[in-house]
């Protein structure tokens, strides 16, 4: 699953042995056989502008969704969600975040639907999470625009990249996120 030529922003952490998708592999969390059975997360460390190039929970989340691991990335914006009180630009633009790896998931489902849903509403809530006055073209590190560009790509032609509307746990999304040098 692994790319060596992608940036890893936290190589400390270990990618998993296998990216969620529903009926193709264990839940990672209520399966015995899930990578993350018995484990519990910590609460993440709070996504803070000074901070983001520190945060272990915003970088891995980053090499997840980068590597194709959807589901998990998901899980781990959504701890940093829940850490920025799930409301105003921060919590925005990580449920933004959440919205393109459940899309990730949506994709390898074979279900272009959900695909197209879950970019749009990411894109919306990028948009909305950059109104604030102190945020600008980048924020923690992503170009927004153009992660809003990508998803409204996607949205546009998610039919075609489901193509038969099986679960193909191959399938992957056709960009990175790359964090600008701070």
């Amino acid at each position: 699953m692994t790319n060596d030529k992608l940036p890893r922003y936290f190589p400390v952490r270990e990618l998993p042995p296998y990216s969620y998708v529903p009926g193709l592999a264990p839940h990672p969390v209520s399966d015995a056989r899930g990578h993350l059975f018995g484990k519990v997360a910590p609460p993440a460390e709070e996504l803070t502008t000074a901070g983001f190039a520190d945060n272990e929970a915003y970088l891995y989340a980053i090499d997840l969704f980068n590597h194709g691991y959807y589901w998990e990335a998901h899980e781990e914006w959504e701890r940093l969600w829940h850490a920025a009180g799930r409301a105003g630009p921060t919590a925005d633009f990580l449920k933004g975040l959440i919205k393109l790896a459940a899309a990730g998931v949506k994709l390898r489902e074979g279900r272009a639907a959900g695909v197209e849903q879950h970019v749009k509403r990411g894109a919306e809530l990028l948009e909305v999470a950059t109104k604030g006055e102190d945020v600008h073209d980048v924020m923690f590190g992503l170009r927004i625009a153009e992660v809003r560009e990508f998803a409204l790509g996607l949205a546009a032609s998610s039919a075609a990249a489901v193509d038969d509307g099986k679960p193909n746990a191959a399938r992957a999304i056709d960009f990175v996120l790359r964090l600008e040098e701070t």
